[in-house]
């Protein structure tokens, strides 16, 4: 298995600022759990709630 292109990666829409986001890596294991597309984005709405 080579290299795969961006867009042929599963993708979400960030539950705090609505941006599409792709699948990393390290999200291997938690992918069903993330819900926001940066660590500024989650701090972000934390503080909100």
């Amino acid at each position: 298995m080579g290299m795969r292109r961006k867009a042929d990666l599963p993708t979400r829409t960030c539950a705090h600022c609505g941006r599409p986001f792709a699948w990393r890596k390290k999200w291997t294991r938690d992918w069903e759990q993330v819900k926001w597309c940066s660590e500024r984005c989650r701090r972000s709405a934390r503080s909100t709630a």
